[in-house]
């Protein structure tokens, strides 16, 4: 009873966000089926489960399921590799089964152990592959780009078919995207996210050529086909199933032998449920009330979503940071939000397709050209090429080799890259701390290396929670170039939390800004002089009590200067 009363507990503020959330889901649904060559419908499905199914049974408050942007480059492989879309519906159905047991496994911190660089550079590579294979429909071409080197004589290709209504669209729906943003237009207007505004006028434009016989109007083959509902048969047959669900001729479970089958579902199963972790750690950061989702628990709904997805002819789902940003923007307050969403993007294709179908592509292609440009803009490229070479060469492999091959070969790629830029950085310890002792008590100085990555993580927190109450303690992180989210993290905590409770005096020195971790102010310089003084003295052999005494001789000769 008090679940069902806390779902309804803020109804009030969840059914506009929901609205609102589905008025930027329904071009992406379109725009993302579009971009994965799979029927405009599936992506409309896979907005209705995982807005339905899975905001009943995730755990998340404000986190919204739906199609992802980050899984169109494994789709569109994969559905041309198994030669069918039912094929691939299959994988799908099994990567559910497989994201239900990590589930039950409780392998929710799987994401911990994918450093940021390689999943930043897997965004990127995905946003180059969407922008670039939208060109083409940008233009009004017929060209699809493929993998490889043969991407870039496709482009040229497709510069020879231009149509000029659709390269008129595309400029115009990019004109509103762009100026609806920056201009703050949105902040005003809350119920019209920019996407939706641009595929509104995108469609109106192009009627307007069609009534006035232009030869600017764009044909039906160029506009959404979605299946137009107008009986109980027609409500029917909109649905594709699995090939092993093919009631016609029988159960056909063959492809539950086929092993690229399996290895397409645990593909999906894995990066479906990384960018799902990762999406879910964003949304519980962005939740104004701060509430934690049980990542198993998340792992087991989503497993869910794409088990009832693939059996009604949707896409792949995973937690989208999109939907779940505009949910929080607008106020969404509970999953009853995103359950809205779900029940209109439901009502609206029983009841509105001939509208929806008006759409043209080129607006849709607009929609996916700025997505694109948001995953891979030049400032994320900047971001890693400023964090020293250990950072940036992982993520630009993971780029390159996403681009040009797959997106399982990336992230391999990256990670090995990874793994040996983090072997060859700590080639010294991440860090090293040394105790002296003084009359007035114990100081240990924690002196952190270049490089302090995730793997790092483990034993600096035992050495934090071994140190002694009462103790003086000063980390240094006066020579790093990075340091791992975690590990910061993990610093903060000890700072506001455990220091205090143990009645630890801990000094902070050298944190860059970026960090986002204050350095002490209590007189940093001291301390740091004093640090370097104590090194210079003991490597003379003094004894502690001789230590004592030429520190305090050289800090008043420090004084007089």
């Amino acid at each position: 009873m008090s679940k069902k009363m806390n779902f309804f507990a803020h109804i009030k503020s969840d059914i506009p966000s929901g609205l609102v959330v589905f008025l930027v889901a329904l071009p992406l649904c379109l725009g993302i089926a579009m971009a994965s060559g799979a029927p405009l419908f599936s992506g409309i499905i896979a907005g209705i489960v995982g807005g339905v199914v899975v905001g009943f049974l995730s755990d998340s408050h404000v986190s919204v399921t739906g199609p992802a942007a980050g899984l169109t480059a494994i789709v569109i492989a994969a559905i041309m590799s198994l030669g069918s879309f039912e094929v691939f519906l299959t994988a799908v159905f099994l990567a559910g089964l497989i994201q239900i047991g990590l589930g039950f496994l409780k392998a929710g911190a799987i994401s911990n152990y994918f450093p940021n660089n390689v999943i930043e550079g897997m965004l990127a590579g995905i946003g180059i592959i969407i922008f670039l294979k939208q060109i083409p429909k940008a233009l009004g071409s017929d060209i699809e780009v493929g993998a490889g080197f043969e991407i870039f004589s496709d482009l040229a290709q497709s510069f020879t078919q231009i149509q000029s209504g659709a390269l008129i669209i595309t400029v115009i729906s990019l004109v509103i995207i762009i100026l609806w943003e920056s201009l703050g237009v949105l902040k005003k207007l809350k119920l019209l996210p920019g996407a939706l505004v641009a595929v509104v006028i995108g469609t109106l434009m192009n009627e307007v050529f069609v009534m006035m016989g232009s030869p600017l109007a764009i044909s039906t083959n160029y506009l959404v086909g979605l299946p137009v509902v107008e009986s109980f048969d027609d409500f029917k047959g909109i649905f594709m199933f699995p090939d092993f669900l093919n009631f016609s001729n029988g159960f056909n479970f063959s492809s539950f032998l086929n092993r690229e089958v399996w290895v397409i579902a645990f593909t999906i199963a894995i990066v479906a449920s990384v960018e799902t972790l990762l999406n879910i750690e964003a949304s519980d950061r962005m939740d104004p009330h701060k509430r934690f989702t049980d990542t198993n628990r998340e792992l087991k709904a989503q497993g869910v979503g794409n088990f009832v997805s693939s059996l009604l002819g949707g896409l792949p789902v995973t937690s989208v940071v999109v939907r779940s940003s505009a949910n929080v923007n607008a106020g969404g307050r509970t999953k009853a939000s995103t359950v809205f969403h779900g029940v209109l993007l439901l009502v609206s294709v029983l009841a509105i397709p001939f509208l929806l179908n008006k759409i043209p592509l080129a607006t849709l292609a607009a929609v996916l050209l700025v997505i694109g440009y948001k995953l891979a803009k030049p400032t994320v490229f900047k971001h890693f090429l400023k964090r020293g070479k250990y950072q940036s060469i992982p993520f630009l492999v993971t780029v390159i080799a996403v681009v040009f091959t797959d997106l399982l070969t990336g992230v391999a790629l990256g990670m090995f890259m990874s793994i040996f830029a983090v072997l060859r950085g700590n080639m010294k310890r991440a860090y090293y701390f040394r105790k002296e002792e003084y009359k007035d008590g114990d100081t240990v100085n924690i002196h952190l290396a270049q490089e302090v990555s995730f793997l790092n993580k483990a034993a600096i927190l035992i050495t934090l929670n071994e140190l002694p109450s009462g103790a003086k303690v000063i980390i240094n992180a006066s020579d790093t170039v990075y340091i791992a989210h975690d590990i910061l993290d993990s610093i903060r905590e000890f700072k506001e939390i455990r220091a205090p409770e143990k009645n630890i005096e801990l000094t902070l020195i050298g944190f860059k800004n970026e960090y986002l971790l204050e350095n002490t102010e209590n007189d940093i310089r001291k301390v740091s002089i004093e640090h370097d003084l104590l090194i210079k003295h003991r490597k003379r052999h003094k004894t502690s009590s001789e230590v004592v005494t030429e520190i305090k001789i050289d800090h008043q000769k420090n004084a007089s200067k």
